[in-house]
């Protein structure tokens, strides 16, 4: 079903005002000027218009124009749960909450970081005791980022998204689904294009001149890899490249066994900044060169991609602003509970470094 219109730049606009792109009282741009930016009609800019005002979003002045009121009349803040299980063990989710935590509108709200008494404990484990709290608090939303690897963790995901949504807590899910790709859960989710990530990571290495392309990950990742995998697919099918007996490889680590089979000149695309960190170690101890006879790609831009013995190549994801447009997102779900769900996903691109 074709979502209409004037409910496309809707979400648009609300979604840019709770983010903070305007500031509170500022005028907002007129209705020619939203006409000419969308190329619509003044009827359908005038209906988005209409219900912006009527989420309490802007004030239309006769007269005078339109104003953002970004803090509808009554919203005095809520307070948020962050159900982050591998916080400190996975790189991107401490600057994803920093992005949350520094967002323009989170001034009138709170977070909750909770606390488990048993911080050696499984993290699945203290991801349900978190999940009991942040319920027993009365939270207003949640967000979730959920347990990455096992069907244990695949398990545990399910049954917190169950006992949210038994709750009527909304969740907005961080980098990753509570369900396998290419699978689709009924929560909005923030994050990057991971199949587009998998994708230009692996065109580069063709461009570069790369002989085959493979592409590492642990086995048993999350389904942000499985999406990754199939853009790298989807790449060499678009490229005409020859597609080599076995071009994913699933580990428990990066070790010598990874480059049995390798050709000098071939290129690896992994799944995260860390498993090619730990693929270059690797064919550095063997005598690879890097890029000499190894490229090696990775995706995530973590802080020391650019600090490995030779600089990363790498799809940066931007978490800072993946964490802002989570707190749109959950202020959004919040005002309209029953519209559809959403994949808000933020730009990724390539950064060019020395290993490809």
């Amino acid at each position: 079903m074709q979502v209409p219109k004037y409910q496309q730049i809707l979400e648009k606009l609300a979604a840019e005002i709770l983010s903070g792109k305007y500031a509170d009282g500022q005028k907002f741009p007129s209705e020619a000027a939203l006409v000419q930016q969308f190329r619509t009609s003044r009827i359908t800019i005038g209906r988005a218009l209409r219900e912006l005002s009527r989420r309490g979003l802007v004030q239309r002045i006769a007269g005078s124009g339109t104003y953002v009121r970004r803090v509808p009349p009554g919203d005095s803040g809520s307070l948020f749960g962050l159900l982050i299980p591998e916080l400190g063990r996975t790189e991107i989710f401490d600057p994803i909450c920093r992005g949350i935590a520094g967002a323009p509108l989170v001034g009138r709200h709170a977070l909750l970081w909770g606390h488990t008494a048993a911080d050696d404990a499984w993290p699945g484990q203290q991801a349900l005791e978190l999940c009991e709290q942040f319920i027993q608090r009365g939270v207003s939303g949640v967000f979730f980022a959920p347990l990455e690897s096992g069907a244990e963790s695949g398990e545990t995901n399910l049954k917190i998204a169950a006992q949210l949504e038994a709750a009527r807590i909304p969740i907005v899910l961080l980098d990753r689904d509570v369900v396998p790709y290419p699978h689709r859960s009924g929560h909005d989710l923030v994050g990057i294009d991971n199949r587009r990530a998998g994708y230009i990571a692996a065109e580069h290495l063709l461009r570069a001149g790369a002989g085959r392309v493979h592409f590492l990950a642990r086995a048993g990742g999350a389904p942000t890899v499985e999406a990754r995998i199939a853009g790298f697919r989807e790449a060499l099918l678009d490229a005409g490249a020859p597609l080599h007996a076995n071009p994913v490889h699933r580990t428990a680590a990066a070790d010598e066994t990874v480059l049995h089979g390798v050709q000098s000149g071939d290129g690896f695309v992994c799944a995260n900044d860390r498993t090619a960190g730990e693929l270059m170690q690797v064919a550095l101890a063997k005598g690879y060169g890097v890029p000499r006879d190894l490229r090696i790609v990775g995706i995530d831009d973590v802080e020391y991609a650019s600090l490995l013995p030779v600089p990363l190549t790498t799809v940066h994801q931007p978490c800072r602003e993946i964490g802002e447009a989570a707190l749109a997102a959950m202020l959004a779900r919040i005002q309209q509970p029953r519209m559809l769900v959403r994949d808000i996903l933020v730009e990724c691109r390539l950064v060019l470094r020395a290993s490809a």
